[in-house]
């Protein structure tokens, strides 16, 4: 845990505080409303992994066709999720984002940190990759993203890089053939 973290903690009470609780940012309890029928901890689980997907398909200001399916597919395959909830999960987190990003995004990977496993927080960072990919090539913005939300996860850089090796060909920093930057 973070000194300031750590700090902020034990001003607030400890470790049954709000500020530890996933469901403490309007962002996951939105989310979650559509995950009603799962255990609380669950739906809050998979709102704060949605929010951080979408967060990365938002890193560019738009949030492709594309990227929104790869989200909800992976709610699906690897949340559980049935086909039409996922794709509304999906939504909602895009619509979060979108709208409510620069405020929640920090808090809501706080609050996954917390929650999640070394293994989920693996996972995670696997995902965050394969949305980036959606539309074959992940931007460098969409990179960067990832490496800040992989910082705020308090995940090591090798850590970060294996994952990130295996998306080596969709990474337009290393296609010969992507648009120059602007």
């Amino acid at each position: 845990m973070a000194f300031f973290d750590f700090i902020e903690t034990l001003m607030r009470g400890g470790a049954g505080s709000p500020l530890t609780d996933a469901s403490n940012t309007e962002s996951v309890r939105k989310i979650a409303i559509l995950l009603q029928q799962l255990p609380p901890d669950r739906s809050r689980f998979l709102a704060a992994f949605a929010y951080l997907m979408a967060r990365v398909a938002h890193a560019d200001f738009h949030v492709s066709d594309e990227e929104l399916r790869r989200m909800a597919d992976i709610l699906r395959d690897r949340g559980g999720l049935p086909a039409d909830q996922a794709e509304a999960v999906a939504e909602m987190a895009r619509h979060q984002t979108v709208h409510e990003g620069s405020t929640e995004d920090f808090l809501v990977t706080r609050a996954f940190r917390r929650i999640a496993s070394r293994d989920e927080l693996l996972q995670l960072l696997d995902c965050l990759f394969a949305v980036a990919a959606a539309h074959h090539s992940i931007s460098v913005v969409e990179d960067n993203a990832i490496r800040q939300i992989a910082s705020e996860l308090n995940l090591e850089h090798r850590e970060f890089i294996a994952v990130r090796s295996r998306y080596r060909d969709r990474l337009a920093v290393f296609q010969l053939d992507s648009p120059p930057l602007q």
